[in-house]
């Protein structure tokens, strides 16, 4: 049987596998059928397929990359006759934290019908879709669509879900980086659920209950990443990474650290309660420089902390702020602070009002006035997906009620918090190191270093795509910043 992975991309609360970020679900699969060397697809090499019979343009060419058509695989010019031999296809799909992509366009369930709904072979959908769907915008609820075109629908495909059998596949999937031409990022399972559960929106407790992964197994799978010429890690499929204890924690990116010498490694989200000065020592001591800790708060407002069952309280979130700016805000080799929180806020949670964005205003500018960095402040509006506390309870309702607000709001964090931390984080003049160039936009060349949360940096000229560059700060706009090639 000749089985092929069509990856459609996946972002969840607890994972990113959006490129350049290279998501678990594919190379899982991959290893569990590694033996029969199977095919890696992305979407974008579909559509290519699809829509220009798999003939690439010269992208120095193009006024604006086509971001649709840009991750392609090395079976790009090949996809008919693979598609064409295919017995049985497997899907990755899913998005549950819907953001916007410098250079990768994810795929819908309605867009993959139309692309591979006809194929005659056995289609089976996993990932976050198979379960509770998607959503590429913020502010509505999951994506319903006709998935009838499947033959089978499962969360668990070939065990991609059991501990017991990804400490194999892990290892045996970094073989798929064979069949990638572009320079990924690993996004790499440290665990899985949520140890706390309660936050009325997260999608993260409907599907597993809380497990930890051998620590070991998470290093041999870098080893093994390595071994294929990865060199930038983000440990990033975890809930909280600070819900490990001390000593798990120092094994894991100690062992990382010292058996793979990676370009970048990096952490993701971090619950503020459980910040603590060993922790972040920790991470400083082993990780690289410009590494972000997401921290979720989603809104400062008391009555939305509680109604949502919230993890943190203002007072706690302050805390984990203050600790981490103390020890991580020395600058590194590559230009970046070593590690600086970032905060996520949500619109559209039950308990919203007028007085939700006052509280909000507040804190962040406490923030400012203390002299502290947040290195991102993520801003969008809730997704509500189906067996959430949040849609058994209001549901829409309060995005609804509140989305002639979110413009204002969203602008006036922008402008007033974001602008002037991003001059503090990066002041000009400031050098960034192995600034990847990704995209073009007429003129300008929009770049970016590897890592959890990296910086935008627009280059006012065209210059060759897919090499780093040492870029050096010449101003700031408001989430993003402009630069010179050094």
């Amino acid at each position: 049987m000749t089985r092929t992975i069509l990856d459609c991309y996946t972002d969840e609360p607890s994972g990113l596998g959006v490129p350049p970020y290279l998501g678990t679900y594919p190379r899982y699969l991959y290893g569990a059928l590694s033996s029969e060397n199977p095919y890696y697809l992305t979407i974008d090499d579909v559509r290519l397929w699809k829509f220009f019979s798999s003939k690439r343009r010269d992208e120095e060419r193009d006024k604006k990359t086509r971001v649709n058509v840009h991750n392609l695989t090395k079976n790009y010019s090949s996809v008919r006759e693979i598609l064409g031999h295919t017995k049985e296809l497997i899907v990755v799909a899913g998005i549950h934290t819907p953001g916007k992509y410098l250079s990768a366009v994810p795929g819908t369930l309605y867009e993959i019908k139309r692309l591979v709904g006809d194929l005659r072979c056995r289609k089976i959908l996993t990932g976050p879709a198979s379960s509770l769907g998607t959503r590429l915008e913020g502010g509505k609820r999951a994506e319903r669509t006709d998935v009838s075109f499947f033959d089978e629908i499962e969360n668990n495909y070939l065990g991609i879900n059991e501990y017991d059998r990804i400490s194999e596949y892990a290892v045996k999937g970094a073989g798929i980086i064979r069949q990638i031409p572009w320079v990924p990022v690993a996004e790499m399972e440290t665990a899985r659920g949520c140890a706390h559960g309660r936050c009325s929106f997260c999608t993260e407790p409907l599907k597993h209950g809380y497990e930890e992964r051998d620590t070991e197994n998470i290093i041999d799978e870098a080893v093994a990443l390595a071994r294929e010429g990865i060199r930038h890690f983000r440990l990033g499929k975890q809930s909280d990474f600070f819900d490990f204890s001390s000593e798990k924690m120092e094994r894991l990116i100690a062992g990382i650290s010292e058996k793979c010498h990676p370009e970048t490694l990096h952490i993701d989200n971090v619950n503020p309660a459980l910040v603590t000065e060993e922790k972040v020592t920790l991470v400083v001591r082993y990780c690289t420089p410009g590494n972000v800790a997401a921290l979720g708060v989603e809104s400062f407002d008391p009555e939305v902390i509680r109604e949502n069952n919230l993890n943190a309280t203002p007072e706690v979130v302050m805390r984990a702020i203050r600790l981490i700016c103390r020890i991580g805000s020395e600058r590194g080799d590559n230009g970046l602070p070593l590690f600086l929180p970032g905060i996520n806020l949500l619109f559209g949670l039950s308990g919203e009002s007028r007085k939700t964005h006052i509280h909000n205003m507040h804190h962040l500018s406490l923030i400012c006035e203390e002299g502290l960095m947040l290195r991102r402040i993520n801003i969008r509006q809730v997704t509500v997906f189906p067996g959430t506390p949040l849609d058994r309870g209001c549901g829409t309702k309060y995005l609804a009620k509140n989305r002639k607000y979110y413009w204002k709001w969203r602008n006036e964090i922008r402008q007033k918090i974001d602008h002037p931390m991003l001059e503090r984080v990066v002041p000009k003049g400031t050098l960034l190191k192995n600034v990847f160039a990704e995209i073009y936009d007429g003129n300008h060349t929009f770049l970016r270093q590897f890592g959890t949360y990296p910086l935008i940096v627009c280059v006012e000229r065209r210059i060759p795509l897919r090499r780093f560059y040492d870029v050096s700060v010449t101003g700031h706009m408001l989430r993003s910043i402009t630069g010179k090639v050094a």
